[in-house]
């Protein structure tokens, strides 16, 4: 296996288009400049907001504009910065957007404490005329906040102090994707490299016993070797979260991170309790597994090895991307054609090169494309990744096309529905179009390993998150040892007794960039349940108008209504017991052809 190569090194054609956004550094220095310009034109409107129809339209809009503009500036920053995190310049980038936008909040913490100090029945006159009537939704969602405003003085201070609260999750990111080594690592051929995060993922993929477990010690003897630095930056987050909460008199930094979205916290513990009482079915799928690996305990090197090991699916990402047009076309030519621009037009960053940002994700703003970025690697768990990211992108798409600016963007809990409709799309090409009993044990182990880290692993990441800021609330102190022994315990509830308790599991927590999200990954989870049943009503021939008509609607209402419209109430557990009716049948077919 060849080492990482140099950004330079890599094909444009597998770089994503930066020059979309700005043709040039140059124009982007302009711009960022333009932003602080207008950030500062901005206090004109303070003290002003109230005073009539006109003046309030004047201050949105000149708040919007100045939002607007920012966000082509952030994604640049933040994009060029990812595809080479050791490039100094970028990285100078990246940290100067980080203060503007602290900068730009600054300058517009004024308007909402000024919106909602105007009586109900006034604000109610001017939203009724022509200019204003679009924003009905954006001042309810605004209005909601009522409770939990400060007053403006106060307001401003907090805004200022933006990059202050997120000065532990840049730490992290420092650490975890420039600044911590690992050791070096035998490949599949023998050959001694170094470890990266990307070749970590693909060698607890191998056949080989041995290589999944030196592969995982030798990532988790760094992470222990940092584990108090991380316990730091983690702990100094959640006291972020918890204060941040107390100050806007939430009850708890859990119910302030959902109600943004007009979520009810119920609609998480549902989640919880019901994965939770379905935790046997993955307690029986860690019991096939350690049947069909033939060993006397399952490690956790041992979870993410495919059981079916003869099937040979060594994808390229040219033959991935046929098949993701193929799994998509339930969606109509429409949807389909959105993906190929994506293809075409290189919204994708492909391949892995040194330096690079770890894992993947769909990013952009309402001006720019809807980017991707990869970490390439050829096998199906990549092609899974890459239809994900699509569903984000094409919602993206669809939303910024069919909103105007002040809904053109949608909240987290929608998004994870739409990348894992598009996965469920894709088992079920790959099981229709294939009837090798090998390939269909193949695809359902990947799907079942989906499933597993998709609702039961980011559910327990939920439960650990929302335990990490309940102790620090009452005072714990979120040490090393404090998070490693309850992460420990709660690993091993959700795996089960066929699942060795390795020492090292214990400090996952270290190196899971998502409990820096502020109470995110459970949107992975209810996403996931949510598109089980969008993806069946997609394959049945009614519900693809509906699950696009979702796309398009951007946040232009509640989240539960926009999804209950597409065939979804989640409101209720149902949508989460078909889900894991759908995982136990295919877990049971899974389990038939492997006794055959």
């Amino acid at each position: 296996m060849a080492q990482q190569i140099l950004r330079s090194e890599v094909p444009e054609n597998l770089t994503w288009d930066l020059t979309t956004i700005f043709e040039s550094d140059d124009a982007f220095e302009v711009a960022f400049k333009s932003v602080q310009s207008a950030a500062k034109q901005l206090s004109q409107y303070i003290g002003h907001v109230g005073e009539s129809a006109t003046a309030l339209l004047a201050a949105l809009e000149a708040d919007l504009a100045a939002e607007r503009e920012f966000e082509k500036v952030y994604v640049y920053a933040h994009q060029i910065f990812d595809q080479d995190t050791t490039n100094p310049k970028y990285a100078a980038y990246n940290a100067q957007v980080q203060s503007l936008y602290a900068e730009l909040s600054a300058a517009t913490s004024f308007f909402q404490p000024e919106v909602l100090a105007i009586p109900d029945e006034t604000l109610a006159k001017y939203l009724a005329t022509d200019k204003l009537t679009k924003y009905q939704h954006f001042f309810d969602v605004l209005l909601a906040q009522k409770p939990h405003t400060l007053p403006a003085d106060q307001e401003a201070l907090l805004a200022g102090a933006s990059d202050i609260f997120g000065a532990s999750e840049q730490t992290f990111g420092a650490l975890d994707n420039s600044d911590i080594t690992f050791g070096n690592v035998h490949t599949e051929t023998g050959e001694v490299v170094p470890l990266t995060n990307g070749l970590y993922s693909l060698l607890l993929e191998s056949q080989n016993r041995n290589l999944r477990q030196e592969a995982f010690t030798t990532l988790y003897d760094s992470y222990i070797g940092l584990q108090n630095t991380f316990a730091s930056t983690l702990s100094a987050h959640v006291k972020g979260h918890n204060f941040l909460a107390k100050a806007r008199h939430y009850d708890s930094a859990r119910q302030a991170a959902v109600s943004g979205n007009n979520i009810p916290e119920s609609v998480f513990q549902t989640l919880t309790t019901t994965v939770d009482e379905n935790l046997p079915l993955l307690h029986r799928f860690v019991a096939l597994r350690k049947k069909i690996l033939g060993v006397d305990d399952v490690h956790s090197y041992d979870l993410y090895v495919p059981l079916v090991d003869e099937i040979d699916f060594d994808v390229t990402y040219e033959k991935a991307q046929q098949i993701v047009l193929s799994a998509l076309a339930p969606l109509g030519e429409d949807y389909v054609a959105i993906v190929q621009k994506a293809f075409d037009e290189r919204w994708i960053d492909v391949v892995e090169n040194k330096g690079k940002r770890t894992g993947a994700y769909s990013s952009g703003a309402y001006d720019t494309k809807p980017f991707i970025l990869l970490n390439w690697q050829n096998n199906l768990n990549n092609v899974y990744t890459l239809v994900h990211e699509m569903g984000h992108s094409v919602h993206s798409y669809l939303t910024r096309h069919n909103q105007e600016y002040h809904y053109g963007d949608y909240p987290i809990f929608l998004a994870e529905i739409a990348s894992t409709t598009n996965e469920g799309l894709l088992t079920d090409y790959l099981l229709e179009t294939n009837s090798d009993p090998k390939f269909r044990a193949y695809v359902l182990n990947q799907y079942l390993d989906g499933f597993k880290g998709t609702v039961f692993r980011q559910t327990q990441f939920a439960e650990f998150e929302q335990w990490i800021h309940e102790q620090s609330a009452n005072g714990t102190a979120l040490t090393a040892e404090v998070m490693s022994d309850y992460y420990a315990e709660l690993n091993q509830k959700f795996y089960g007794p066929d699942l060795f308790p390795d020492e090292a599991i214990a400090y996952e927590w270290s190196r899971i960039p998502h409990f820096y999200y502020n109470f995110y990954v459970y949107q992975y989870a209810t996403g996931e349940a949510a598109a089980t049943t969008l993806a069946e009503r997609i394959l049945n021939g009614n519900g693809a108008q509906d699950y696009k008509n979702y796309l398009k609607s951007g946040n232009s209402d509640y989240a539960l209504n926009i999804i209950q419209k597409a065939g979804v109430d989640m409101s209720q557990a149902e949508y989460l017991k078909q889900a894991f009716a759908v995982f136990e049948t295919r877990l049971s077919e899974l389990e038939t052809l492997l006794s055959k």
